[in-house]
């Protein structure tokens, strides 16, 4: 299912931490590595042994020891972790930018699967699957009703719960995704036909979207989103690229905000397009101190163009990488709100279990020569997690004046503008967080399900539409709207400025369903004060 954006910073805040862990990666040369026999080692072993043999009660060491390295790590940084094996397969999948699967996203409707989309040349657009089937049984399990939620394991008190729902989500994905060449048999309701159809399909490599919308904001400035620095980002961020120029682009807004990081040489290779050969884009430095530099090369497309970045307090790793190489090469002009502050890097280590470590091994470098790691203790996780909330207490947020800066970490651009270390990119243009938008959840509460079943009942009259005509005359008469509205059965009346938040979210919901994440950005960010900064800024030159 996929979920809309309209959801409490404070959700947002807490997440970026999730997703640090996972988008922290970096590329770095194999080094094997030699374990001797040591005293240590040896202390180790025969603890669990006596543990294992000779502790009164039943223990699981596997767990125990799991435990053990986490709580190791916790002691040297913030951004060390330990991936256990069930873990380690997801997180790669992500990174990856692909899994093997059927390619389609889907909800629950009522009881059943309903499919809200099929991945354009994945493995069940080519079997034939459409948008609103439901799927209900793949090969021998019932994907339906008390049936599925019993596979599940769902309990009665977790019935309707977001616990049951995700429970239920996993069970079905379990049953489609497989091994790669393997055939799946997929019983399918198409209501649109009154009839159920059995579709076998071959499992393959499905993409997993990193860079998942761009358009073009008007004739001159275009638009492109990355959400992290996955294995696939380049190549779908050069696509992007070449498209726009194509349709005139000389100005270009990278949206960065909310984008945990990746991979570094993802990251090195974007920010190639917009700099000179020569430059030096990042370095890095180890506890040896050997330093590795990275400089972009002369293949960049769109080194003459004007550059507009966004980032926010959850623009992580990677992406800071983007902000300073861009910032301190006095190329393009950074919007937004100082930026996470992680600039220690990790390397992958495979601990032969199917689990591995992503220990941090060196420190990465702006080209001006600052560290933008933001201050942290050993042991002190819940400090450093916090930062978030502190940036709400003191102002941040809402005001440029509020953000702290340490003179003695202060650097210069070639051209002699003034930047800062010790914590995060701080933005060239400084752009509050949105005081504006009023949130209640009651009035998104069935959003995704009254969407799909509009769509569902209107799907030959909605495919109609193109996207541009869509986004500026769809349910303009709010016809829609009050239909959803009634749904509800609000005890008291809607206000004006939540009326007009909700029903630019309403119809951000239904593009992105029928046009794609592209569609819900061009929705929303008509409204969307940075965009509407960039605009204003790229006007006056």
């Amino acid at each position: 299912m996929i979920k809309g954006k309209a959801s409490l910073p404070i959700f947002i805040g807490l997440a970026v931490a999730i997703g640090i862990l996972i988008g922290s990666l970096f590329n770095f040369k194999n080094k094997a590595v030699l374990f001797s026999s040591s005293r240590n080692e040896a202390k180790i072993k025969r603890l669990i042994n006596y543990i294992q043999y000779d502790y009164v009660d039943k223990v699981n060491t596997d767990s125990l020891l799991d435990d053990a390295i986490t709580n190791m790590l916790v002691k040297l940084d913030p951004h060390s972790v330990y991936i256990p094996k069930e873990e380690l397969k997801q997180v790669t999948e992500n990174m990856q930018g692909k899994f093997v699967g059927i390619g389609v996203t889907f909800l629950m409707h009522e009881d059943s699967v309903a499919v809200t989309g099929v991945i354009e040349g994945g493995p069940s657009y080519k079997a034939g699957i459409k948008a609103g089937d439901r799927i209900i049984i793949a090969d021998n399990d019932s994907l339906f009703g008390e049936r599925l939620e019993i596979k599940a394991g769902v309990k009665d008190n977790e019935k309707g719960t977001l616990l049951g729902s995700r429970k239920i989500s996993e069970a079905v994905m379990n049953s489609l995704k497989g091994e790669a060449e393997t055939n799946v048999l997929v019983s399918v309701y198409r209501r649109s036909t009154n009839e159920i159809l059995d579709i076998p399909i071959a499992r393959d490599e499905v993409p997993i979207k990193s860079v998942p919308g761009y358009y073009m904001i008007n004739k001159k400035l275009g638009y492109i989103n990355v959400e992290r620095f996955a294995r696939t980002t380049y190549l779908e961020f050069k696509l992007a690229l070449k498209e726009l120029l194509t349709n005139g682009m000389t100005s270009l807004v990278l949206d960065l905000r909310g984008n945990p990081g990746g991979y570094m040489d993802i990251a090195n290779d974007i920010i190639d397009e917009f700099l000179e050969d020569g430059k030096l884009i990042v370095f890095t430095k180890n506890k040896n101190g050997e330093v590795d530099k990275y400089y972009a090369t002369g293949k960049g497309d769109f080194e003459e163009g004007k550059v507009f970045v966004l980032i926010d307090q959850n623009s992580a790793s990677a992406s800071e990488i983007v902000a300073g190489a861009l910032q301190d090469n006095d190329k393009g002009t950074i919007v937004g709100r100082r930026s996470f502050g992680k600039g220690l890097v990790q390397q992958e280590m495979d601990l032969g279990d199917g689990s591995a470590v992503r220990l941090t091994t060196s420190r990465y470098y702006t080209p001006t020569g600052r560290s933008i790691q933001k201050p942290y203790e050993h042991n002190n996780t819940i400090t450093y997690s916090s930062d978030y909330l502190n940036r709400i207490h003191n102002g941040e947020l809402v005001s440029k004046d509020s953000i702290k800066v340490n003179d003695t970490l202060k650097y210069t651009t070639p051209k002699g503008k003034i930047v800062y270390g010790g914590g995060g990119i701080i933005p060239d243009v400084f752009i509050s967080v949105d005081t504006s938008r009023t949130y209640n959840n009651r009035y998104y509460r069935g959003l995704n399900a009254f969407v799909f079943k509009y769509i569902d009942n209107h799907r030959s009259e909605l495919n109609r539409w193109k996207l541009e005509d869509f986004v500026t005359n769809f349910d303009e008469n709010e016809e829609v709207l009050n239909i959803y509205l009634e749904e509800l059965d609000l005890k008291t009346p809607i206000g004006p400025d939540s009326k007009e938040d909700l029903k630019r979210y309403f119809k951000a919901f239904f593009a992105r369903d029928l046009f794609g994440q592209t569609g819900y950005f061009m929705v929303t960010q008509a409204k969307d004060n940075m965009i509407l900064k960039v605009i204003e800024l790229d006007s006056k030159n």
